[in-house]
């Protein structure tokens, strides 16, 4: 069994709809990283690697190695759309893990206690 996950990944310039459906149609998956102290980061990542990954229910709950142009990110995979008829991989979000801090969900209102 696999226990560390890499995924090569490249920074994006574009965004939009047009941007991503050409990355897509390109073989692509339009992705974000965000969190930590970092501003959001677009990537793009290859769908058939990041496909791969997804067939192992461990790559759901593990922290991962983004490969992003000559840096390595840990990150978990945060949330992943698909196309609703087609094997396809629409869009990614990876979520910054940063040492001694722990994970806060963005959209959690709540204060921890």
């Amino acid at each position: 069994m696999k226990a560390s996950f890499e995924i090569k990944a490249e920074p994006r310039q574009d965004a939009g709809k047009g941007a991503s459906r050409r990355l897509r149609h390109a073989g692509k998956v339009p992705a974000i990283l965000y969190g930590g102290t970092e501003p959001p980061s677009n990537i793009v990542l290859d769908h058939v690697e990041l496909a791969h990954h997804l067939e192992h229910e461990a790559f759901y709950s593990h922290i991962l190695k983004l490969q992003i142009g000559g840096t390595e990110q840990p990150a978990i995979l945060k949330d992943l759309q698909r196309h609703p008829a087609k094997r396809q991989i629409m869009h990614a979000d990876f979520q910054r893990v940063v040492a001694g801090r722990g994970i806060i969900d963005v959209g959690d209102n709540s204060v921890p206690d």
